[in-house]
């Protein structure tokens, strides 16, 4: 009877927190079609409008951390229910948005709620479910966010082309207000390992501050002011290290990434995966509108040929990890993933359907044999009062990955476009500045692979993992 209710509860927090996970990447990639008829409402030229997307990301990444650790401490049930919320709420809100400002704070909001959802879900799945069901676990709820990926672009696509850009917030309020009720109710235990130790205030201000500099630089890197702002940033970054160091209880534990190598190998090459990967979906939603002459309801079925591949390959790849090491896995993922990224390269006017359509599906599954497999070895890396920093460093590196791989985008744009309005008038500056972009992108993807195998190596090559 124990031993059912045990299961019961197990899957009840699966299905809950994994319900939670679909609504963030469902609304990430459904504005991400949406794009270009928000930027004709408020009038915002091509590095504005990359904001839209900037900074929702950039919120998530400076609250992602601090969430994490507070779930530690006061609770990751609480913590993840506030979230789903504010999401919820911040999403009504912007239907009314009356101009631009407003439109972006209340981006701000949606981030700072999903960081709740980021820093508690894969905590919570981690302190449910015994580590040889781990893998099989968090490759269901990376499905979850794979089939928000999915349903985004699709739906996202139909709902603007029919009723306008709002409606894709008028469609999220009601799910997170559902998901926030069955959290209340299902979810009956807390976790609060690190309930006896007290929150840095000090470390927290300082990663946000340098977070922000950081980024705000990389909209400026062709001016000589935004070079300062990215130095600062990074400078930001050592002071932030520093006082961790000192910190009796920091709000990152620097020792997970000083002396713990499974767990900084497989979050840096994390964050490297998301610097190479998370710019395409933007950038080929404005390709296949601006140069392929689509509208968002027919871009948006092209773009779910990607996320359709991960959330079918997801599961099989997180119960793989769970026989194999996880590092073997993830490893053959990036060499996938970096091949579609050179491929993509040759995009240009002439280029088909099906040969985007087929780089997209090749794409979706080298991303999926590598996400659930290499949040599996992050998370079975610390202990259970490590967990709630584990899952926001999982969703941090996600979030600063994704950070710079915006950066990216904006600087080519900066460069090669300009602040003006994408139109046909610049159609081929715009083609140079993709093109651009997936060569960076496809050496980031090198890089991650070269990373990953030296991960491999630190554990001795073990191929087969022992049962824990």
């Amino acid at each position: 009877m124990a031993r059912q209710a045990f299961r019961t509860k197990k899957y009840t927090a699966l299905f809950i927190t994994a319900f939670a996970s679909f609504i963030t990447p469902f609304l990430g990639s459904s504005i991400n079609v949406a794009l270009p008829e928000i930027g004709d409402h408020f009038g915002m030229g091509a590095v504005t409008l990359s904001w839209v997307t900037t900074i929702y990301l950039l919120s998530a990444a400076v609250f992602l951390i601090p969430f994490g650790k507070l779930a530690d401490i006061y609770g990751r049930r609480k913590v993840f229910i506030y979230g789903v919320f504010v999401v919820s709420v911040s999403s009504l809100l912007a239907v009314f948005s009356p101009n631009v400002v407003v439109f972006m704070i209340l981006r701000v909001l949606q981030g700072f709620g999903s960081a709740m959802i980021f820093g508690t879900a894969i905590a919570i799945i981690t302190s449910v479910f015994p580590k040889k069901e781990r893998g099989k676990a968090m490759g269901i709820n990376v499905a979850a966010v794979y089939i928000g990926l999915t349903m985004g672009p699709f739906a996202g696509g139909i709902l603007t082309n029919q009723f306008g850009w709002e409606s894709i917030f008028w469609a999220i309020a009601p799910v997170g207000f559902v998901v926030t009720f069955l959290s209340i109710v299902g979810l009956k235990q807390e976790w609060a390992e690190a309930k006896d130790e007290s929150f840095d205030w000090q470390g927290s201000l300082v990663y946000g501050l340098a977070l922000s500099i950081f980024m705000y630089g990389l909209s400026l890197i062709h001016e000589w002011f935004g070079l300062l702002l990215i130095i600062a940033g990074i400078i930001g970054m050592f002071v932030f290290a520093k006082i961790e160091i000192r910190k009796p209880f920091p709000v990152f534990n620097m020792d997970l990434f000083l002396k713990n190598r499974l767990f900084a190998f497989s979050s840096i090459t994390a964050l490297i995966n998301y610097s190479a990967t998370f710019g395409i979906m933007f950038l080929m939603s404005l390709f296949l509108q601006y140069v392929k002459g689509m509208n968002p309801q027919v871009a948006g079925q092209v773009l779910a040929i990607q996320p359709v591949m991960m959330a079918l390959v997801s599961p099989f790849a997180g119960k793989l990890s769970d026989k194999i090491d996880p590092g073997i896995v993830a490893t053959i993922g990036l060499i996938i993933l970096t091949v579609g990224l050179a491929t993509f390269t040759t995009l240009g006017p002439s280029t088909s359907l099906v040969f985007i359509g087929s780089v997209l599906a090749f794409y979706g599954l080298g991303y999926a044999l590598f996400s659930s497999p290499n949040t599996n070895s992050i998370m079975s890396s610390v202990e259970k009062k490590y967990y709630g920093i584990a899952s926001g460093t999982v969703g941090t590196m996600r979030l600063i990955g994704q950070l710079i791989s915006m950066g990216v985008v904006m600087l080519i744009f900066s460069l090669i476009i300009g602040q003006v309005e994408i139109s046909e008038n610049n159609q081929q500056e715009f083609i140079d500045s993709a093109r651009i972009s997936f060569i960076i992108f496809a050496a980031l993807g090198m890089l991650g692979t070269i990373l990953s195998a030296m991960r491999i190596q630190s554990q001795n090559f073990r191929i087969f993992k022992r049962n824990a």
